[in-house]
Order: C-alpha cells, then sequence, then structure tokens
C-alpha cells in the first residue's frame, strides 16, 4: 500500500514496504525531487538502514558469544510496515520484532518512521523502542535519493553541494567487501563548497564521520531551486550516487560499515547505539525544498 502526504506547497508519497519515502513533488516549482528508482541503475529510492548500517565484515557479528548474520544496510529496508497513525500531511509506519528477525538480531524491538510536512519541510523521524529487558544494541540511518540534475536545461556538472560550514574533511574509503578502511584520504580542504561530477562517486560513497556541518544542501549554479538537508544528531554522513545515475543521495547516518580491524564484536562496533530497557530513542532528519 502507498501513502500520500499533502499540504499546499508538497505532495509525498510513501511504499509501506521498507517505509520508503519515493516521490515527492514541490507544487509551486512543479517539480519532482526523488530519484525515479530506475533499476538499470538503482532500484531503490529512499531505502531505510536497520539495524546496522552499511556491511558487517563476512556479513557476520557476535553477540553474547553466538554470531548473528545480516547482509549490507540490514532487514527493515525490504520489510512490510504497519500504518499505525495517518493524517492528510503526516503518517507513522512500525515494524515490530518477530521470531523471524530475532534469529537475525536477538532484540525485541519496536521500529516507526514519522513522515510530517511543515509547509515546503519533510521531516522524517525515526523511532527505536527497546521492549525487553536487556539492553539494546542498534545502528539506523536513512539513504534518500535526490534528482540530480533537477530541470530538464540543466545538467549534472552545474550542481554542487554546499556545507553550512568550513570544513577540513577526509572521507573514509571502503574497500571491495564494504569496509572501511583505517584512514582517511583528504577531499574538502577549508571550503564550503564540493562540486558534483561523475567521478565523485566512482570509488562508492563518500563517507564522512563527525563533521562541522549539520546542513548539506543541494543547490546549481544555473538555477535558484534546490534543497537544504539537516541532519543534526547524525554522527556519520555517507554521499553517493550509482555510476553515471542521476541522483544524489544523501545519508544520515548513526552507525557505520565495519572498519577492516574490526573484531566483530556487536557491543564493540564503531557508532553502535545502545539503549536501555523500555527505552525510547529518536532522531529527526530534515528536508526544505524550494
Amino acid at each position: 500500500m502507498d501513502v500520500t502526504l499533502e499540504n499546499k506547497h508538497l505532495k509525498v508519497k510513501i511504499r509501506s514496504k521498507g517505509a520508503e519515502l519515493y516521490s515527492v513533488y514541490g507544487k509551486e516549482t512543479e517539480l519532482e525531487y526523488m530519484w525515479s528508482g530506475d533499476p538499470a541503475f538503482w532500484a531503490k529510492t529512499s531505502p531505510v538502514l536497520f539495524p546496522i548500517v552499511g556491511t558487517l565484515k563476512n556479513d557476520t557479528y557476535f553477540y553474547d558469544g553466538v554470531s548473528y548474520s545480516l547482509t549490507r544496510h540490514g532487514f527493515a529496508r525490504d520489510a512490510m510496515f504497519e500504518v499505525t497513525d495517518q493524517k492528510q500531511d503526516g503518517v507513522t509506519f512500525t515494524l515490530s520484532s518477530t521470531d523471524s528477525t530475532m534469529e537475525k538480531f536477538p532484540f525485541e524491538f519496536e521500529f516507526q518512521l514519522e513522515y510530517k510536512l511543515v509547509e515546503n519541510l519533510l521531516e522524517v523521524t525515526y523511532y527505536v523502542k527497546n521492549v525487553w529487558d536487556n539492553k539494546m544494541y542498534f545502528s539506523v540511518g536513512g539513504h534518500p535519493a535526490f534528482k540530480v540534475p533537477l530541470t530538464s536545461n540543466s545538467r549534472y556538472e552545474d550542481h554542487y553541494l554546499h556545507f553550512d560550514n568550513m570544513e577540513n574533511a577526509g572521507r573514509w574509503p571502503i574497500n571491495a567487501d564494504g569496509l572501511i578502511k583505517a584512514e582517511a584520504v583528504p577531499l574538502i580542504e577549508n571550503s564550503s563548497t564540493l562540486p558534483l561530477t561523475r567521478a565523485l562517486f566512482q570509488e562508492d560513497a563518500l563517507v564522512f564521520k563527525n563533521i562541522k556541518s549539520d546542513i548539506i544542501s543541494i543547490k546549481s549554479q544555473l538555477h535558484s531551486h534546490g534543497l537544504d538537508f539537516y541532519f543534526e544528531g547524525f554522527p556519520y554522513l555517507g554521499i553517493w550516487a550509482a555510476k553515471n545515475a542521476d541522483f544524489v543521495s544523501i545519508e544520515p547516518w548513526c552507525g557505520i560499515a565495519d572498519s577492516v580491524t574490526h573484531d566483530q564484536q556487536f557491543q564493540t562496533k564503531e557508532g553502535i547505539v545502545s539503549i536501555l530497557p523500555h527505552e525510547l530513542w529518536s532522531r529527526t532528519w530534515k528536508v526544505r525544498f524550494y
């Protein structure tokens, strides 16, 4: 089942499978802002990353001496969510633990995604509730892919990324197995802009750790349309596009792929989030479209 949210500025569509956002249409700009999901390049549009972000070493982790297997980015992106609350300008999707999820992820949880429209802003909130009597460990993240070029009379290279702070930030390379290498590679040097080129993502995603900025924008040199992406509270940021595809994915993460040196112990995994029994945890990212 698809859900449509609407106000006088935006019309937004989300699938129940994966609670996946797949369309944001600006009524005033008459622009579609989301990637089309063309399977020739990448069939998804905004997968939800839970209960891990990225790749585990050998797709395996250990918890309390037992090994478990999870594929890249976890199982939520392919799961059927239940619509548990819906209004014209907001909806909540819920995924709860089952016997099947416990075989891969031995924690009892309730995972919710709330989408909410506020004028020309889309707010996306993750809620994770620990519903059992032991500490819970997890990661969560977003992966929305935005259309670039945004207008029919502009090119990919006419667009750029703008950070709200001056950055000196290296990218953390990803090896062939999807793991984070041990050292960063210089990328942004005393700048707040990063020009978009096809070559930028030839070696997989750009992965950043604890940058100064809380807002990253997609802008164009040729027109005034674009978006501002707010990700305060997410310590990791991925930026990615499939080879020669017309999009840029902005990925706020609370969690990160295993490093090449990680010992596969879940409790000590870099970026792992832990919450106490019956605790509720949340994070919100927002996008303003213009």
